[in-house]
């Protein structure tokens, strides 16, 4: 099959030519690994120069909207489209991409489908035209695959012909995986008999952030010994907290050896619009490594741990996610089960596109 993805160039601001990672990268590379023709249409909004990279087996374009105008870019997209001809447009990473996919598909006579890692409603909320193309883009898809259950709950009430969003999980890039904590430790300049919590994220306070000081400041007080560890640029009043120390921004080459150099990876969601569909890679990506994770409870986190109660903590509840933290530091690694991996999912996407394809043949 010749499969054509559409995706923004910097999904969670990470440039997908230059710091590739993530399905937005994996599926297409998996699926050319296994013979179809793969070409990606990345689109940017920072003034970028087009760009075309043959990598991992997939021809990757890279067209920006400040630099040619909406209706340049647009046509562009769809001469590309036409000089591949696919037999498939994919549409990932963001609302205006469902759009997109389906407007190329109709233009080349390609079939049509949509991959949702989030719940893209709750980013604009504001913006109920653009949530209306996405719906139609939903409804109008040939196939519709989503990163959990939950989410997928959610688009089927868009789909038109009844058949089911398929769910196509997240999953842990493969350089993930369990390493020495303390030469990890090492090689970042961290002190090797420390007991680190750590946090590897965002700070929003409207994802739960605020909590885990809280939560923090409970575990310290019954032991004093211990260590928040924050990546990133957390406010400047959560850095001065004692026992909480920050690393910066982390290269990406580094972030395994951060995840294993912890005790205890923390993933907090909160119980909104976005948090009841997210489905953290930073979870993902902790489990991989066998870290001992504490993370809150949401549906998508409860179902991505399997129920395991030991690690769950109710969104906003610090005081549990406190004893979550303080049961789990004499916990070495910790044992999650087989996890599925990108080749995984790609092997099942690529049933799905073909079996899909034989339907409407």
């Amino acid at each position: 099959m010749k499969i054509l993805f559409v995706s923004k160039r910097h999904p969670q601001q990470r440039d997908l030519i230059e710091r590739p990672y993530g399905r937005f990268h994996h599926l297409p590379r998996l699926l050319a690994a296994r013979g179809h023709d793969v070409k990606v249409l990345l689109c940017s909004h920072r003034n970028l120069p087009s760009i075309r990279t043959l990598m991992a087996g997939v021809d990757w374009l890279g067209e920006d909207v400040r630099s040619l105008g909406p209706g340049t870019l647009y046509r562009r997209l769809i001469q590309h489209a036409h000089a591949f001809r696919p037999n498939w447009v994919i549409g990932m990473s963001d609302t205006y991409y469902g759009w997109l996919a389906q407007r190329i598909a109709h233009s080349t006579g390609a079939l049509s489908a949509v991959d949702a890692y989030d719940n893209y409603e709750a980013y604009m909320p504001w913006n109920l035209p653009l949530h209306a193309l996405w719906r139609r883009s939903i409804r109008k898809a040939d196939l519709v695959t989503a990163a959990g259950p939950q989410l997928a709950q959610r688009l089927q009430l868009h789909r038109r012909d009844g058949r089911p969003v398929e769910i196509i999980p997240m999953a842990a890039d493969p350089e993930f995986k369990p390493l020495d904590k303390r030469a990890c430790r090492l090689a970042l300049g961290l002190p090797a008999d420390a007991r680190f919590i750590g946090y590897v994220g965002s700070w929003a306070r409207n994802r739960g952030t605020a909590m885990l000081i809280d939560a923090f400041r409970r575990a310290r007080a019954a032991q004093p010994d211990i260590h928040l560890l924050l990546s990133g640029r957390p406010p400047q009043e959560v850095l001065s907290e004692p026992g909480v120390m920050g690393t910066g921004y982390v290269a990406d080459t580094q972030l395994p050896a951060l995840i294993n150099a912890l005790d205890i990876a923390c993933v907090i969601t909160a119980d909104t619009s976005f948090g009841r569909y997210s489905y953290p890679a930073k979870l993902c990506e902790a489990m991989a490594c066998g870290v001992p994770v504490v993370a809150t409870a949401t549906e998508p986190v409860r179902w991505m741990l399997g129920e395991r109660s030991e690690h769950l903590a109710p969104p906003g509840d610090a005081a549990s996610f406190a004893e979550r933290m303080l049961d789990l530091l004499a916990t070495p690694r910790a044992e999650y089960g087989s996890r599925p991996t990108w080749s995984d999912h790609a092997r099942r996407f690529d049933y799905l596109l073909s079996d899909t394809g034989r339907e409407k043949r």
